[in-house]
C-alpha cells in the first residue's frame, strides 16, 4: 500500500502491541513515516477497530512542527463529515502524542484506481462524496491542499473518506493580500498558480486538484502527465490535456471548467453541484456535528495519560526553544517553476546529475540543509579544500596551483518544495577539466547518498512541513 510504509517487526513495535492505551489495546503496526507510527487497536469496551497514530513528541520539537500538530488537531475538530476520516480523541504522555482515528477498511482510493479507469456512475458517485466533503471543509474555513486518490480511503461500504490533513490550511493564515502563499501539493495534482509562488486562493487550488482526481478516476491515468517533471509543470502551465474518446461532451464541459488555468474563471463548487453530469443522482448528505470536545480522561487510564493541550506541548515547547535558535540554518532561496525552467530544456527531476557547459550540475535532494552543507564539508576535508559559507552558499577552495589557478567550487541549495532541495555547483575558478575530474571522483560519488529518492508517506502520518 502506497500510503503505508511496509510493517516490521522491531522489538519496540513488539513491546506496544497487546499494551492498553486507556479504554484502547494496540494491535499491529500499519504504517510509519518519520515521526510517526500507526497502529491498528481496539476499543475494549465496544469492540470497535480504530487507527492511532503514534507520534513522537520529541522529534517533532526538534524540527519545530509543534505547532503544526496543534494545527493539525485544530483542523479535525472543525470538520466532522461522514466522507472525512474522524479524529475521535487526542491523548499525550510526557514522549509521545496519540490521535486516535477513525479505522477505514477498504483502503486507499489509488489502489481502486491503479487497475484502471471506473464506471462512469461509479467515478461520478465518488467525486461527489469528494465535492461535499470539500466544500465542507471550505464552509469551515478549512483548506486541503493536498488532494490525490493516495490521501482519499474507501470504507468497507465504498464510500469515500479524505484523509491527510498535514498540509491543510486556516482561514486565520491568510496573509494581507488575501492570498496563501505556502507551496505545497504533490506536482501532479497542483495548480498552476501554486507553482507560480505569487499567492493563491486555496479554495481555487483544492477544485483543481477535486478536477485531476475525477480525470484519473475517468479515464485511470493523469491530465498532466511526463516523466520529466519540468515538462509536466509546462503542460500544468498551459491546461493542455485531452479527453479520451469516451468522455461524455458533458463531463467534458465540466472538466474544462475546472481544470481551468485561470482561477478568476475557474468553477466554484456551488456552480460544481448545479452542473448538470455532476448532480445525476446525486444525495445531499445530512449529518449532525458532535460536541467538539475531542479528548477525554477514562477512569481507566493510566496516570501518565492525558488530554492533549497547549499547556503540555507548551512546555517542553521553550526548552527546545533556544537549542532551535541555535543550530537551525537560514531557510534556502524558494525557487519558482519559471526559476526551475530556466534552469534548463531538459532538467529532470531524477535525483541524477544534469550538467550543462556554464551552468554547472544539479542535484534534488530531500535530505536537510545541514546535512547537505556537512557532507559538503566532508569532501572538502578528503581533498583538502577550505570551506567557506554563508547563509545556503558553500565555497570549496583548493590550496594547490592548477593550469588556470587554484580550483574553486561554489554549490549553492536552492527550495523547490518544503520538502525538497535543489543543490547547485558551479565552477569558479580554476581549470575546467581540473572541475570535472573532481565532480567524477570526488563531488558526485560523495553527494550519491543525498539524491533524491523514494520517501514513505502515509495517509495518517503527519507532514513535514508547514
Amino acid at each position: 500500500m502506497d500510503a503505508y510504509g511496509p510493517p516490521t517487526k522491531s522489538t519496540k513495535q513488539k513491546e506496544i502491541q497487546g499494551l492498553l492505551l486507556g479504554r484502547y489495546e494496540i494491535g499491529k503496526l500499519l504504517g510509519h513515516g518519520t515521526f510517526a507510527k500507526v497502529y491498528h487497536a481496539r476499543n475494549v469496551k465496544t469492540g470497535e477497530g480504530v487507527a492511532i497514530k503514534v507520534i513522537d513528541k520529541e522529534k517533532i520539537l526538534k524540527v519545530g512542527l509543534i505547532s503544526h500538530i496543534k494545527r493539525e488537531i485544530s483542523i479535525l475538530r472543525r470538520v466532522r463529515h461522514p466522507n472525512i476520516v474522524q479524529l475521535f480523541e487526542v491523548m499525550a504522555t510526557k514522549t509521545k502524542i496519540f490521535f486516535v482515528m477513525e479505522f477505514v477498511k477498504g483502503g486507499e482510493l489509488f489502489n481502486k484506481v491503479s487497475k484502471g479507469r471506473l464506471k462512469e456512475e461509479v467515478a461520478r458517485k465518488y467525486f461527489q462524496q469528494l465535492i461535499s466533503a470539500v466544500s465542507f471543509c471550505h464552509a469551515r474555513g478549512v483548506y486541503h491542499r493536498d488532494l490525490k486518490p493516495e490521501n482519499i480511503l474507501l470504507d468497507e461500504d465504498g464510500n469515500l473518506k479524505v484523509s491527510d490533513f498535514g498540509l491543510s490550511a486556516i482561514s486565520d493564515q491568510i496573509k494581507q493580500d488575501g492570498l496563501f502563499h505556502t507551496f505545497c501539493g504533490t506536482p501532479a495534482y497542483v495548480a498552476p498558480e501554486v507553482l507560480a509562488r505569487k499567492g493563491y486562493d486555496a479554495a481555487k487550488v483544492d477544485i483543481w486538484s477535486c478536477g485531476v482526481i475525477l480525470f484519473v478516476l475517468m479515464a485511470g491515468y493523469l491530465p498532466f502527465h511526463d516523466q520529466n517533471v519540468m515538462s509536466m509543470y509546462k503542460k500544468i502551465y498551459k491546461g493542455e490535456f485531452r479527453c479520451p474518446r469516451w468522455f461524455s461532451p458533458d463531463l467534458i464541459r465540466l472538466l474544462t471548467r475546472v481544470l481551468d488555468t485561470n482561477p478568476e474563471t475557474r468553477i466554484t463548487i456551488s456552480e460544481i453541484m448545479n452542473n448538470k453530469w455532476f448532480k445525476k443522482g446525486f444525495k445531499h448528505v445530512k449529518f449532525y456535528i458532535e460536541d467538539d470536545k475531542l479528548c477525554s480522561v477514562n477512569d481507566d487510564q493510566n496516570d501518565e495519560t492525558d488530554c492533549l493541550s497547549d499547556q503540555s506541548l507548551s512546555e517542553s515547547d521553550s526548552e527546545m526553544e533556544t537549542r532551535r535558535k541555535i543550530t537551525t540554518l537560514p531557510r534556502p532561496a524558494s525557487l519558482n517553476a519559471f526559476d526551475i525552467i530556466s534552469f534548463s530544456r531538459g532538467f529532470d527531476l531524477s535525483g541524477l546529475f544534469e550538467e550543462g557547459a556554464d551552468k554547472g550540475a544539479r542535484f534534488v535532494s530531500g535530505a536537510p540543509v545541514s546535512n547537505i552543507i556537512s557532507k559538503l564539508e566532508e569532501i572538502a576535508k578528503v581533498v583538502s579544500f577550505t570551506v567557506r559559507k554563508k547563509d545556503c552558499r558553500v565555497s570549496l577552495e583548493g590550496s594547490r596551483d592548477g593550469v588556470k589557478g587554484p580550483l574553486s567550487i561554489a554549490a549553492e541549495i536552492f527550495e523547490l518544495t518544503p520538502a525538497l532541495r535543489v543543490v547547485e555547483v558551479k565552477k569558479k575558478g580554476g581549470d575546467k577539466e581540473e572541475y570535472d575530474e573532481f565532480c567524477d571522483r570526488e563531488l558526485k560519488p560523495g553527494l550519491q547518498s543525498l539524491m533524491m529518492g523514494n520517501d514513505v508517506h502515509s495517509s495518517y502520518l503527519p507532514s513535514d512541513t508547514e
